[in-house]
């Protein structure tokens, strides 16, 4: 028996001592246990860890990193959810604006499409790096720093007379925005108990919904009054109070802060976290799913102006809607695999029959209100994949000190395939009409399904190898 083994061992040993009635345990009030480190003070704390850990098979098992919080801390998951929701506004002001800003800048269909494509470029860089800095850095300085940047950038591209200093600032923006979303997580794990984590992080992943799809319809009124700019003011000015609400509201309570990390170069890390299965394949659905859902939110507006002879404001705002219907299945991701279901079964169990529903999205024949009710159905039953992925991320990092680095791996996944989608299905739909988008975004479910079902077998070994150390 190796040393990890023997060391799992003597902590199930302690456990089952804490448990009983003679000096180990309550009674003796654990005054026996000096001599495992660290148990005595966190007793309570460790056993609801082991349980959860003895009910993770099948079930898409959730560990905790790092320190965790000594208590849940509502007010700072609250903080953080609302600080992702607005990062995302500077993602949802973009598609509604572009008309407006056109006009006034005089830019091309192609220089308005970098408009909207820079946040994401800036993320499919950066992500996991933004991510590894945070560990270093301290991620609620990120938090903090990344909602003030991207205060100032909106501010300053409200002001821009020239079209390459609202790209630029754009630019500004996307580091802005990776850093809010990128360090957010590992403060939620850590401010979150142990039960409910699966629950906390199935939540957090609602903060892109929720913040682009209300700035839509925010927009989509804001324009009735005044131009482009004004969305873009109005983004700053909310997130100048969120930063605000950020310093004021204090950041984490009590030993929330990581361990100092060990003495490891940036680029070793990333090696090892780059030759680790799980945190690919998560990264690898999470893009096949933007990939399919960028396509089909970016061209949605089009299409009803075009297809279904909508006016372009009843279409923004019905995209809006459909965007907001997403949130509802990022919970309902979650709250399946708290019920038992396996992380395997909720992707791959939504990924596949939805890709039907997008096949009678963009294909002729089916009455306009069927269209707008089966898109609808997709994005609020395609949301369980980002609230299944985020929940894995502890899981499959190689280790709990790279889980933050995991997570900006699955944010840069995801922007590349938001990057890729829109591209190949325009460039699909321009050679073969809409009803040929209808093969990218099948294309991209199945890749989504299949890196459900490598997920399910993976999780499985590691459940199997952690309880094989665990046995005497």
């Amino acid at each position: 028996m190796g040393a990890p083994a023997r060391r799992w061992q003597r902590t199930l040993q302690a456990h089952a001592r804490a448990q009983s009635d003679g000096p180990y345990g309550h009674a003796g009030r654990g005054r026996l246990l000096r001599g495992v480190p660290e148990l005595r003070p966190h007793l309570l704390r460790e056993r609801c860890q082991f349980r959860c850990r003895r009910r993770a098979d099948r079930t898409g098992a959730v560990l905790s990193v790092s320190v965790p919080a000594p208590a849940a801390d509502r007010r700072l998951v609250l903080l953080l959810l609302a600080a992702g929701i607005v990062a995302a506004f500077h993602v949802g002001k973009a598609p509604p604006a572009l008309p407006s800003l056109r006009e006034a800048l005089g830019a091309s269909l192609t220089q308005a499409g970098w408009v909207l494509a820079t946040v994401n470029l800036v993320t499919a860089v950066g992500g996991m790096a933004t991510a590894m800095i945070a560990d270093r850095l301290g991620h609620w300085r990120l938090v903090v720093g990344g909602t003030l940047l991207g205060a100032l950038a909106s501010a300053a591209g409200a002001a821009a007379t020239r079209l390459d200093l609202v790209l630029a600032l754009r630019i500004v923006e996307g580091v802005a925005f990776i850093a809010v979303v990128a360090s957010a997580p590992a403060l939620i794990v850590r401010a979150s108990r142990p039960e409910a984590l699966r629950t906390t992080l199935a939540v957090w992943s609602t903060y892109m919904p929720i913040g682009s799809g209300l700035m839509m319809l925010a927009a989509a009124g804001l324009l009735a009054l005044a131009d482009w700019r004004l969305v873009w003011g109005t983004a700053a000015f909310l997130s100048l109070a969120m930063g605000l609400a950020l310093m004021v509201g204090g950041g984490p309570r009590g030993d929330t802060t990581p361990p100092a990390p060990a003495a490891r170069s940036f680029l070793g890390d990333a090696r090892e976290l780059l030759a680790s299965p799980g945190p690919l394949a998560i990264a690898l659905c999470f893009g096949s799913y933007a990939a399919c859902w960028f396509a089909v939110v970016g061209f949605l507006p089009t299409l009803q102006v075009e297809r279904l002879g909508m006016s372009p404001t009843a279409a923004a705002v019905t995209t809006a809607i459909i965007v907001i219907a997403n949130a509802t299945g990022n919970v309902g991701g979650g709250w399946l695999l708290g019920r038992g279901v396996s992380r395997g079964s909720v992707i791959a169990g939504s990924a596949l029959p939805l890709s039907l529903c997008l096949v009678g999205l963009f294909v002729d024949g089916l009455p306009d209100l069927v269209r707008l009710a089966l898109v609808t159905l997709y994005s609020a039953a395609i949301g369980v994949v980002p609230g299944a992925l985020f929940t894995g991320i502890t899981l499959h990092a190689p280790r709990p000190a790279l889980a933050g680095a995991a997570t900006g791996l699955l944010m840069q996944g995801s922007n590349v395939g938001g990057l890729i989608g829109p591209p190949i299905t325009a460039a699909v739909v321009s050679s073969g009409g809409w009803p040929a988008a209808a093969w990218v975004t099948t294309t991209a479910l199945l890749i989504v399904a299949a890196c459900g079902l490598f997920l399910q077998g993976r999780e499985a070994r590691i459940v199997a190898s952690r309880q094989g150390a665990a046995a005497p």
